[in-house]
């Protein structure tokens, strides 16, 4: 594991590198067990963020890192759902799940890389990344990517852990960032990773249960930000061949 260098708010800092195969492993001796520990950890931050994207009107939405699926059941049947994944493990529940619940506004379940989304410009309304940032080996190609595929006037909304230099937890996210890869995500991840499209605008910062460990972070795309653009695609072919129904 290597370190990546970026400039933050507050002067020179490091990323570790996930390596994608590292990831890969870590998160297939994750995916039997991950619903239960993980994702019980996860529970409240992303009920928040879904409980906010049901109150919007019906929309095509991208979960980035749908993982096992696990919060697929919980949004409004109003919305068309598209989720993707790396870990082709973990993607196998999210089908299991979707077929299990009858899940009928699930379009697509997809394995693909978050940095490298298949979808033309523009093609969602809302894209959302819950605990994806820390995961990725490029966090800042991802949020480009994100804010690529979210339509202007659109969101994009993260649920994220974002690391402090203070205090005993400072000490901690620090010792452990030596362990990233074996953890399957970075303890140390400053804000400021992804704060690299100018397109996007922050409109809410909200700390989440359980002790503020996690953050939503809520971004509206710049109308004007892909003025001249196609429109969002009505359809994709991807989707449709890889449906998850």
């Amino acid at each position: 594991m290597t370190e990546k260098r970026f400039n933050g708010a507050n002067g020179q800092g490091a990323l570790a590198e996930m390596d994608e195969q590292a990831i890969r492993k870590a998160y297939a001796r994750w995916a039997p067990v991950y619903d239960l520990t993980f994702g019980i950890i996860a529970d409240a931050g992303r009920k928040r963020a879904v409980r906010y994207m049901n109150t919007l009107p019906p929309s095509r939405i991208l979960e980035v890192g749908v993982g096992t699926g696990i919060s697929l059941p919980a949004y409004d049947s109003k919305h068309r759902i598209t989720g993707i994944d790396l870990s082709t493990e973990m993607l196998k529940k999210a089908h299991e799940r979707v077929r299990r619940r009858n899940l009928h506004n699930v379009e697509a379940i997809l394995e693909m890389d978050a940095g490298d989304l298949r979808f033309e410009d523009n093609s969602f309304d809302v894209v959302v990344a819950m605990y994806v940032l820390t995961v990725v080996p490029e966090p800042e190609k991802v949020m480009r990517e994100l804010s690529r595929v979210c339509r202007p006037g659109g969101e994009v909304i993260l649920v994220n852990h974002f690391s402090t230099d203070k205090g005993l937890r400072g000490k901690v996210e620090k010792g452990m960032a030596r362990f990233a890869e074996d953890l399957g995500w970075r303890p140390e991840f400053p804000k400021e990773t992804v704060m690299v499209c100018d397109e996007l605008r922050l409109e809410q910062e909200l700390p989440l249960k359980p002790f503020g460990l996690f953050t939503m972070m809520r971004f509206r795309k710049d109308e004007n930000a892909a003025a001249g653009a196609s429109q969002a695609a009505h359809s994709l072919p991807e989707a449709r061949m890889a449906s998850a129904g």
